[in-house]
């Protein structure tokens, strides 16, 4: 990857311009950022990374670990596995200095721009509004713990309200956009820390954690592979649904150094990530988390619970500004043409829609969990090939020619598809069918292999090759 690497005792912060201050409304979409708009400093996506990884859904899953049937070790061991994928996230964060522009239009270098519209279609924006729900369901049941205690009984009409309300503070946060995320995560991920660290303090020192804990029955053989690799697809769904590292980089200066951008971004979610996902799993080794938030407020003296309530919702938003920022990219590049603002809007709308299902009518661990295991067929061929063409092109974009939507653009390819990025995302979303291994769906691949459920190696491995194989040997001048 080509790029000029600034000496970091050197590198002095850009003061933002006018399009891009907090507490003024963004004025960009997906249109080209000019290098006269350019600020900030790679560090700076630490924070916009950490924030919504202090996670409660993050203890959801740890806990999930344990209760299929892994000893504490193996847990923490899949954790660390799992989430090793924010590096590929970070990968992909490099091409938004470069190109000047967020994924969901770097991308249509990689499937031109027409297929990279049905590929948004599905894996950014329909994946995006389905973790908005899931986001915004754990928080609404914090938010009702929180509304028991002051002595409210949240009936349906209350909790519908509760809904609501967080979601319009998620969304204000998204319409605001870049430079308010910017400013807002470092306070939020210092708030977060220190109440999750409270938390981890309470866990480790109060007998609420067996560091040698086995379950009854251990598992071996096939069944301990099975789980093992399905705990790894588990932990693995959340940075393989960020093909959107972009989105956060593009204001940088194209300077910027890929290296740098590349580690504050994978650095910052995975810290967060494997810290309190860690968490979850100790949790399980003495509680019962199949009702993660009750389970841990019983255990809490009483004037912590209001607090890691709190923090459960700040946590969500949190999460769901950033998610609810990129899909309403998505729902732009998809070909709606609307102001971001108003496709944020939109998509907070469906994405309460989705939540009052998920809370009234369905079983929110549930929920939780087919919908993980289900995105990695989708998400993690999409991250292969977006990786490849990165580095098939030496993160070479050109920002205004990926703004052309005509004919004329050099992404167009052949009737607006790439078909060799095409034939890569379908080959490897069938190789991740095939391999896939869940309570709703397995496949033949997996079934031969014990119910062991090969869909992320299988998916990634496939596209990647497949990409890099039909691509031309060189890059076109």
């Amino acid at each position: 990857m080509e790029s000029t690497i600034p000496d970091p005792r050197t590198e002095l912060p850009t003061p933002p311009p006018a399009a891009d201050r907090p507490g003024r409304i963004e004025a960009h979409g997906i249109d080209h950022i000019p290098d006269a708009e350019r600020h900030g400093r790679p560090r700076d996506l630490f924070a916009v990374w950490a924030a919504p990884n202090v996670s409660y859904l993050n203890l959801v899953v740890g806990g999930t670990l344990v209760l299929i049937g892994l000893d504490l070790w193996q847990s923490l061991a899949v954790v660390v596995a799992g989430n090793l994928l924010w590096a590929g996230v970070g990968l992909l964060a490099v091409s938004g200095p470069a190109a000047g522009a967020p994924s969901e239009v770097v991308m249509r270098a990689v499937f031109g721009v027409r297929g990279n519209r049905v590929n948004i279609a599905v894996t950014g924006w329909l994946v995006s509004v389905c973790y908005l729900a899931l986001n915004w369901a754990a928080a609404s049941l914090a938010a009702f713990g929180l509304a028991e205690r002051a002595g409210l009984t949240p009936g349906t009409p209350l909790k519908i309200l509760v809904i609501v309300l967080i979601a319009a503070a998620t969304l204000a946060i998204s319409v605001y956009g870049h430079a308010t995320i910017v400013r807002l995560y470092g306070p939020f991920t210092l708030i977060l820390t220190a109440v999750f660290l409270l938390l981890s303090g309470y866990l480790l020192t109060g007998g609420h954690t067996d560091w040698h804990y086995r379950p009854a029955e251990p598992l071996h053989g096939t069944a301990l592979v099975a789980a093992l690799a399905g705990g790894t697809a588990l932990i693995a769904s959340a940075p393989l649904s960020y093909s959107t590292g972009a989105d956060f980089s593009r204001y940088l200066p194209r300077t910027s150094s890929p290296r740098a951008v590349a580690g504050w971004t994978a650095l910052g979610a995975f810290v967060p990530s494997v810290l309190f996902t860690a968490l979850g799993c100790l949790a399980a080794t003495t509680l019962d988390m199949t009702d993660p938030q009750s389970a841990l407020t019983a255990v809490l003296p009483g004037w912590f619970r209001p607090l890691f309530l709190l923090a459960i919702v700040l946590g969500a938003v949190a999460n769901n500004a950033m998610t609810a920022y990129s899909s309403g990219l998505a729902l732009q590049a998809v070909g709606l043409r609307i102001r971001r603002s108003r496709s944020v809007a939109l998509d907070g709308a469906l994405g309460v829609a989705l939540t009052l299902y998920a809370l009234l009518v369905s079983d929110f661990l549930d929920t939780v969990n087919n919908m993980l295991e289900l995105t990695v067929a989708l998400t993690g061929p999409v991250m292969a090939v977006y990786a490849t063409d990165i580095v098939w092109r030496r993160n070479r974009y050109s920002g205004p020619a990926l703004t052309d939507e005509t004919p004329a653009s050099p992404y167009w390819y052949s009737h607006g598809v790439n078909r060799a990025g095409a034939a890569a995302l379908l080959l490897g979303t069938a190789a991740a069918g095939l391999g896939l291994s869940t309570r709703l769906f397995t496949g033949p691949l997996a079934h031969l292999a014990a119910d062991t459920d090969l869909s992320l190696p299988a998916g990634m491995l496939t596209a990647a090759a497949t990409y890099w194989l039909l691509m031309p040997r060189r890059l076109p001048a």
